[in-house]
């Protein structure tokens, strides 16, 4: 099996270098991860600018010096799309982007440059998997890429039906910190929440403003992964890129909307 492995906290992040690590248990695995830290880039891509693709090596005082892999000076969609077409040595039969730094729930699967990696490999026909530990100053990187790997085993042991799919792993630091933890499939919440922001002056005099994620999000009474997270639960999403709303197409279809005709002025 061959992985490619990216994230959006850049190269040198320790989430990476845990992932990395216990993903080389199923198979071989190519890095191609952002050089700066891209959090919160969502979707973005470069193509008004060229990517700059800088080979890394390992620091172990080997001769000749052994690749790691390569940092790209963009997004991390551009770099699954650069590594799936350039920079793998083959094309990767599974998409792997984390750990991230903070859990990716929620309405910030959207803003979640470590999620719009996954999602670009998707693009493809490849499985690929998101995966976040929520994040503290303490983070057991380790501990959760072994569970993350786990679950990443189970959910190919059913090839046939995960083939190309998308999914989203969750966290909690409280479940890798008591060394157990259920696993909940659940769909992702949709309430909103980080709408404030504190207004403050710099040394200058002129006015900034900070976001906050307050306020949280109200509870509901259905399972989210908002809700399943907060009891303590690791969590997976399966999702989908395709954000047209079907069923509504169809109604709207029977609207007979139309244009006027457009006349000279």
């Amino acid at each position: 099996m061959h992985i490619l492995v990216t994230n959006d906290d850049g190269i040198f992040a320790p989430g990476l270098a845990a992932l990395e690590h216990e993903l080389r248990k199923l198979g071989e695995v190519d890095i191609v991860a952002p050089a700066t830290e891209q959090s919160g880039v969502s979707h973005s891509i470069t193509f008004l600018s060229p990517l700059v693709c800088k080979e890394m090596f390992k620091d172990g005082g080997q001769e000749p010096a052994q690749h790691r892999g390569w940092a790209v000076e963009g997004s991390p969609a551009d770099c699954v799309k650069i590594g799936v077409f350039e920079l793998c040595r083959q094309k990767p039969d599974l998409i792997v982007s984390g750990i991230n730094g903070g859990l990716n729930a929620g309405i910030n699967v959207l803003y979640s440059g470590t999620v719009a990696a996954a999602i670009e490999g998707a693009f493809f026909g490849i499985t690929s998997v998101a995966v976040s530990l929520e994040y503290d100053d303490h983070a057991q990187f380790a501990r959760a890429a072994r569970w993350a790997r786990e679950l990443i085993e189970q959910l190919l042991s059913r090839d046939d039906v995960v083939n190309g799919r998308l999914f989203s792993i969750n966290i909690p630091t409280a479940a890798v910190q008591r060394g157990t933890a259920d696993v909940q499939v659940v769909p992702m919440g949709v309430a909103r929440y980080g709408q404030h922001f504190i207004k403050r002056q710099d040394p200058k005099g002129r006015t900034y403003y900070w976001a906050t994620n307050d306020p949280p999000p109200e509870p509901t009474p259905e399972l989210t992964d908002l809700t399943a997270l907060a009891a303590g639960h690791v969590t997976i999403t399966p999702l989908s890129f395709d954000m047209t709303q079907h069923e509504f197409t169809s109604e709207m279809k029977s609207w007979s909307l139309k244009t006027t005709r457009l006349v000279g002025e």
